[in-house]
Parts: structure tokens; sequence; C-alpha cells
């Protein structure tokens, strides 16, 4: 189905072609003007220069070739040479029963070229450590643009690349080297099955491994060891690689759980020790290609180019130990992922302080041809969620608040509200219903709240303005919802076949346009959160959403009107409720029946 815009702008340029002018002069733009118009086109403006008359005589030819056009009830030709449009209330509601009546409410799925395999790399947690509110952030972004790239009709595979071979696996090592001296997992002549049972708890791993990290910071030897046991593990020594599988097998279990609390959920669960293998090959193709040569002892490539305003160091391939290290690791993963999926994009969701790693790494791959032309590697940096105090969120102690906390914190604060809110209501809720509704709404909140600002931008987080129901807030959203369903609730009650009503009215008054308009936005708003990777598009559209509906159920009494307005006020709260679900669905959140 075309998008709304699409329509419109067809009916523009045969309008201009009509009138003796170049069709494409009849593109057309929602109006930064609402209080004077709909949409706007200012294509007259660029015609005045190649037909060599005033563009307000342009619009005029345009205005009177759109005369009896069943899409637009008004059509001004306004000085100095715009086009002020308002859509036909017969035509609107026609587009918008048409979009209810299609599959993904029309969104078409792309075909051909058009259609891309989209790896998107999210999450990266390092094993052993517990997630903390550092990971909030490269979670959920990175969920919701997998899920809005599928919904747009892309083949999208979500990986959540483990940080698992690098020098905190040789750190933990260490530490148990130190701590249990006589596990056989240290003993080079022991050469029978190794335990099946991990030698310590995810507890235990969660506590060395933190401990063992400061160490390194502070002793110049232990630092060595930790590096030197790095190296043999990444080389392949036996009982390094078995601890190195136990230490994984504690940690994916404990990460796959607290994901899931996060409705969180990844298709592939690969490290940066799946990449292993392929170093070798990569590293050999560079030297024998003359892109990788030796500079104070490491194997390097250089990356700067000629257009560089400031200073570009060289990729690092490996270290000079002959340790592989973050770039070694990232290049190598491009590698599989062009084996294993030929993708037409590679997408990264991580802290845009990382911008400059990733700069490297890209030109490297591009440099070396280990990427085809035609994928492209995509940077989306996100900000930092910062405390009141503007600084990066911290406990009150310091420290970092782990995930888990968190979550609890703002399901206890949603509850304590919900509690108060129904205090005085007749019907009240039970414990185990209040405790689900609290989790929805916690989760929302926390999502939302993220969600809603654009990646890049850091953010002050606000527990207090994160769970309010008023605003541009997550349970703001979902009251909207739950308002939606009690009066559908109620119309069945009075035995009114709800389900049989689908045609929303031809709408009579502004509020209940402004509704619909807003609902014929849907695909035109996917594709923009789509192609942009932009989930604070979607947060906007359904907040925009709520606002309108609001203001419509103010201003109209649903459920006394004249039995025909009646029956398509229900089809439009259906249709509401139905972009709400999905829009929400596409953040990462669900709604329950009652707040």
């Amino acid at each position: 189905m075309k998008m709304m815009i699409d329509v419109i702008s067809e009916e523009m340029m045969k309008a201009f072609e009509g009138a003796g002018y170049d069709g494409s002069l009849g593109r057309v733009t929602v109006s930064n003007r609402p209080d004077l118009c709909e949409y706007q086109c200012n294509g007259a403006m660029a015609g005045a220069k190649l037909y060599k008359k005033a563009p307000l005589v342009i619009a005029g030819d345009v205005a009177k070739a759109l005369e009896g056009s069943k899409i637009f009830s008004q059509v001004e030709a306004v000085a100095p040479g715009f086009l002020n449009l308002k859509l036909s209330e017969v035509f609107l509601a026609g587009f918008v029963n048409g979009m209810m009546a299609e599959d993904k409410f029309g969104v078409e799925d792309p075909e051909g070229k058009d259609k891309k395999t989209i790896i998107i790399d999210y999450g990266g947690p390092n094993v052993a450590k517990p997630l903390h509110v550092g990971h909030l952030r490269p979670a959920i972004i990175g969920e919701s643009i997998k899920r809005i790239c599928r919904y747009a009709g892309h083949e999208v595979i979500g990986d959540v690349h483990l940080g698992d071979w690098g020098l905190p696996m040789g750190q933990i090592i260490t530490e148990l080297a130190e701590r249990k001296p006589d596990l056989v997992y240290f003993d080079d002549s022991f050469d029978g099955e190794y335990p099946e049972e991990p030698p310590f708890t995810i507890s235990e791993l969660e506590e060395i491994y933190p401990f063992a990290s400061g160490k390194c910071k502070q002793d110049e030897e232990y630092k060595a060891k930790a590096l030197k046991a790095t190296a043999e593990l990444q080389k392949g020594r036996r009982g390094y690689r078995a601890l190195w599988k136990h230490i994984l097998n504690v940690s994916v279990g404990d990460l796959k759980k607290n994901y899931e609390k996060l409705d969180v959920h990844f298709d592939l669960w690969k490290g940066e020790s799946d990449c292993d293998p392929y170093i070798p090959d990569m590293v050999e193709k560079m030297k024998k290609d003359g892109y990788a040569y030796i500079s104070d002892g490491a194997l390097v490539v250089d990356v700067k180019e000629d257009t560089d305003k400031k200073e570009m160091p060289p990729c690092m391939i490996l270290k000079s130990d002959g340790a592989a290290n973050y770039e070694t690791t990232d290049l190598a993963t491009i590698v599989m992922r062009e084996q294993d999926y030929k993708p037409d994009s590679i997408v990264y969701v991580v802290d845009k302080r990382q911008q400059l790693h990733f700069e490297q790494v890209f030109r490297c791959a591009r440099k070396t041809g280990i990427v085809r032309d035609e994928c492209s590697l995509e940077f989306v940096g996100f900000g930092t969620m910062n405390g009141p105090d503007g600084k990066p969120f911290k406990t009150r102690d310091g420290g970092v608040l782990r995930l888990e906390y968190l979550l609890k914190d703002i399901r206890d604060k949603m509850e304590a509200d919900i509690r108060e809110n129904n205090a005085d209501k007749d019907k009240q809720l039970s414990d185990e219903e209040t405790a689900d509704i609290a989790g929805k709404a916690g989760l929302a909140a926390l999502k939302y709240g993220d969600l809603s600002n654009q990646a890049s931008k850091d953010y002050i987080f606000d527990i207090a303005r994160f769970t309010s129901f008023e605003g541009d807030t997550g349970p703001y959203i979902l009251y909207t919802m739950a308002r939606i369903k009690s009066v559908l609730n109620k119309c069945r009650e009075r035995g009114i076949d709800v389900d049989g009503l689908k045609s929303v009215n031809v709408p009579a008054g502004k509020t209940e346009k402004e509704l619909l308009m807003n609902m014929a936005g849907f695909n035109q708003m996917i594709k923009d959160a789509s192609d942009g990777r932009a989930p604070h598009k979607v947060c906007a559209f359904i907040y925009d959403l709520a606002n309108k509906f609001n203001t419509f159920y103010h201003d109209n009494n649903i459920l006394n009107a004249e039995e025909n307005v009646r029956n398509g006020f229900i089809a439009e709260l259906k249709a509401c409720l139905a972009l709400f679900e999905v829009s929400i669905g596409l953040l990462g959140f669900e709604a329950p029946e009652r707040m």
C-alpha cells in the first residue's frame, strides 16, 4: 500500500503536468504551519526560474488544475507561491480503512535488491560480569532497531557479540591460579578429561573478575601474568581452554536470564572467540597484500586518508606479543559474517565514545578488501545515561548499579503508584494483577524513557519523570491504551458487536480528523524509523497518537453518540489500539489490560 505522502505527491505531480509544468515539482511535504494547512508544496517556487514566471502564477495554475480533486478539500495558492493543501475527509477515511484492512497496515515488504540482510551487533557484555546500567542502552536500542527493521520487511539477525576472548579472561584465569593452584586445569602434565562441573559459581565469578581487574591496575607483575595467560588461552593451552568454557557456560546462562527480564532476545550468541579461527588467514592476507606491517613490535595497517582533518592512528591488527585485540576480533568477525551471511549491512550499536575505534576498523576492512563494497558498515553510537548530577549514572556509594536492581527499583515505584491510583476505585486490583501491571509498566517506563531520546544524545535518568502517568512517558502510553480497552469493554457489555465494526467515520470535527491524520502516517514512520535506525521516531509517533486520541476522547461522547457515528468511533478506537500494540511491540514492551 502506498504511503499517504506518496499518494498526495502523485496527485500534485499530475496537476503540475496538467498545468504544463514539470511533474517533479509536485513533491509534497507535511506543513510546517499546521494552523494554515495540513500539507504544502513549494514546487512553484522552484519552477519560477525554469519557466520564467512568477511563482504565484504557477501555483495558481496548479490550484486550478486540482479543482474537483477527490484527495483535497482545499487547495490555496498564497504569496509568494506556496500551495497550501487540506485533505478531503472522505479520502482520509478511505485511506485509513484501507490501511486497517491490509496486513501490517499496508507496510509493504521490500522486494529484490531493496530487501536487505542486516546484522545488528548489540549488547556486547563481557562474560563473568553482571549486567549493569551501562548495558541498558545497547540492549534496548539494538533490540528495537532489530524489531523495526524486521517489521519493515528485511532479514535481520541480532548478535550479542560477547566479550569472551580478551584480557578479562586472562585476568580470571590468573586469579583462579592464585586462589586454587591445585586445580587440574593448571597441571600441564594432565591429559585426562576435565571436570564437567565448573570450579566456581556465578556469584564467585562475579567477585573474581573485578578483583582481578583492579589488581592488574596496581600490580605490574600480576598484569604481566594476566597478559601471558590471555595469550596462552588464545594460542590453545588446553587447561585454559577448559576453564574458559566453564566461564562461558556459567556466564551466558546468567546473561540470558537477565536479558529475558528486559525482553531482549538475540538470534546469535557469538563471541569474540568465534572469530578466532579466521584470524590467521586474515592476518596472512593483509601481510601478503602489503597492507600490514610491523610498527613498534605490533602489526598495523595505515587507515589515514588525505581528507582527514585530525590524526587517524593506524589500526592495530596484532599486539607486540602476538595476541589479538579488539580491532583484530572485530575485523575477523566481519570476515566470519561475510562468509556466513553475506549481509547488506552490519549495524553496530555501541557507545559513541568508541567512534574512533570503529572508524579505524571500518576503514581497515574497506582498504584490505575483507568486506564487499556493497555491504554498508554502520555505526549507531549511543550517548550516556546520566544521573541527576549530569554524570554517568552511579549508585549512592559511587558504584555501577546492576541492571537487575535498576529494574526492581522501577518496578517497585510503579507498583506503589498503581496501588495509590487504584485506592479509591470500586474494583480493586489483586496483588497478582498489581504485580503484573507494575512489571509491564516498569519496563515500559524504562524502555520508553530511553528510546524516546535520539540514540546519540546523553540523557538524565529521572525515575520520577519516567514513571509518571502524564507527559511523554511509557506509563502515559499504556494508560491511554487501557482507556481505549475500557471503552471497548463497555461497548461489549452493552451488546455492541465491537469485532464486526471496521469502518471509521468520515471525520466530522477537527479532533477526529487530526486523529485519523496521525494514524495515516504510520507507514511513513516505519520507513523513516527503519532507514534511520531510529526508535525515537516510533516513540514520537505514539506520543502524538496518544495526545490526539485523548483530545478526541474528551471532545466526543463515544458511547452515547448516534448509532452510525458511534460505530465509526468504535472502529477508530480499534484502529488506534492496533497501531499502539504494534508500535510498543517494536519498542520492546507490552500493555496490561488495566492500569
